[in-house]
C-alpha cells in the first residue's frame, strides 16, 4: 500500500479515493503522535513538574511571624 506521505490532497483522477486519503491523513498523524511520544516521553520533559515545583518553593516571599 502507498503511504502518500506529506501529500497536498487535491481532488483529481490521480489520486486515490476519499478512503485512501482519509488513511494516509490518519497514518500520517499517527507518525506525528509517536514524534510527540517520544520527545515528551524523556526524563527531562517527564521532571519538569517537579522542577516547577521546587522553583515555586524556593522563590516564594518569606511570611514574618509575628512574636
Amino acid at each position: 500500500m502507498a503511504r502518500h506521505k506529506d501529500t497536498v490532497w487535491t481532488l483529481a483522477d490521480r489520486m486515490p479515493g476519499w478512503d485512501g486519503a482519509q488513511l494516509a491523513v490518519l497514518m500520517d498523524i499517527r507518525d506525528e503522535l509517536k514524534v510527540l511520544n517520544r520527545i515528551i516521553g524523556c526524563g527531562n520533559a517527564i521532571d519538569i513538574p517537579n522542577i516547577l515545583r521546587r522553583i515555586d518553593a524556593n522563590t516564594k516571599k518569606k511570611t514574618n511571624r509575628k512574636k
